[in-house]
């Protein structure tokens, strides 16, 4: 049976062919690159939205890192961020001191360990990431509206187990460390 769509196999970032692998590791490996390319294509249409608060902000990309890793732990000390980040201590407190300035960010004492200060975020910086994170839903919910109620209980089905692999990718992660 022929295939009408392109074979993405030669493009950049698709894997090499080996000797000893099957027609299914083939198809397999021609079906992972056009789904890359799919979603490199989502990631161009969402970016065009120049709404997003993302577009919006003024974070160099290292802040943006320290403002998203403090909205998942909720609050950690220099050190923790220096090691996430892999910069030293002084780098981090420069970029700690922007965000602080910015109002996105606050310092305290570390209730355990007088020593230690911890960074968190204030509600204006919980308020920034929370709309990052959101971003794009109503656009992504628009696109959703456009297709049928079959193709949408499809992608639930494929969304469930690409969530559950994830799942699976977390836990060989956390294992491995």
């Amino acid at each position: 049976m022929s295939d009408s769509r392109a074979d993405h196999t030669a493009q950049p970032g698709a894997a090499p062919e080996f000797e000893g692998r099957t027609g299914d590791d083939d198809e397999r490996e021609r079906l992972i690159a056009r789904l890359s390319e799919l979603q490199r294509g989502f990631g161009r249409f969402f970016a065009r939205d120049r709404s997003m608060p993302l577009w919006a902000s003024n974070l160099t990309m290292q802040q943006l890192k320290v403002v998203m890793y403090l909205s998942m732990r909720g609050s950690a000390p220099g050190q923790e961020l220096a090691r996430h980040l892999g910069v030293g201590l002084g780098t981090t407190t420069g970029i700690v001191d922007r965000i602080v300035a910015q109002g996105l960010a606050t310092r305290r004492e570390d209730p355990n360990d007088r020593r230690i200060r911890r960074v968190e975020l204030t509600d204006a910086g919980q308020r920034l990431t929370a709309e990052l994170l959101d971003a794009g839903t109503t656009r992504y919910r628009r696109l959703l509206g456009h297709l049928d109620t079959d193709t949408l209980r499809t992608m639930e089905d494929v969304m469930r187990k690409i969530q559950e692999a994830m799942h699976r990718m977390h836990a060989e992660d956390d294992s491995a460390r």
